[in-house]
């Protein structure tokens, strides 16, 4: 189960950062001015909403493995992952978040290209853990058919 929840909320987060990157930030710079601090109220909020949930049952999966690891993994599979998900949280923590507060009072350029810039940090780490967790259910569907690997 916990593979599944692994795989679900890993997928989920690298689909939703990626449309965050490519689409939801680049339109950022494309509201009036008047209009972005609404705009962007509605953004944190909603974004939270679907994200929070995801992140926190990603994290809490991931570290179960340490009590209950999967035939497929080694320490070190198990421990890149924790350090991903440390790394993607620290990256929210400090450097988007402050981001977004300071955008939440209006526009400012600077900011906006600091947020697209270090947001691609959590993209690509997302990304690979979307890789690491693929390669563990490959392993484990594999292992279960006896077909090697």
């Amino acid at each position: 189960m916990t593979l599944l929840i692994q795989v679900a909320t890993t997928w989920a987060m690298t689909g939703i950062i990626w449309f965050v990157q490519l689409v939801q930030y680049p339109g950022f710079a494309r509201m009036d001015t008047a209009s972005f601090p609404a705009f962007h109220a509605h953004h944190s909020s909603s974004i939270s909403i679907i994200v929070a949930p995801l992140m926190i049952a990603e994290a809490i999966s991931s570290v179960a493995f340490l009590w209950a690891p999967l035939r497929v993994q080694t320490p070190a599979q198990i421990w890149l992952g924790i350090g991903l998900i440390a790394f993607i949280w620290a990256s929210t923590f400090l450097l988007q978040v402050p981001a977004h507060s300071q955008l939440g009072s209006g526009f400012d350029e600077g900011t906006w290209r600091m947020l697209v810039r270090t947001n691609w940090l959590r993209t690509l780490a997302w990304s690979a853990r979307a890789g690491l967790v693929t390669y563990w259910l490959y392993r484990t569907l594999d292992a279960g058919t006896g077909l090697g690997v």
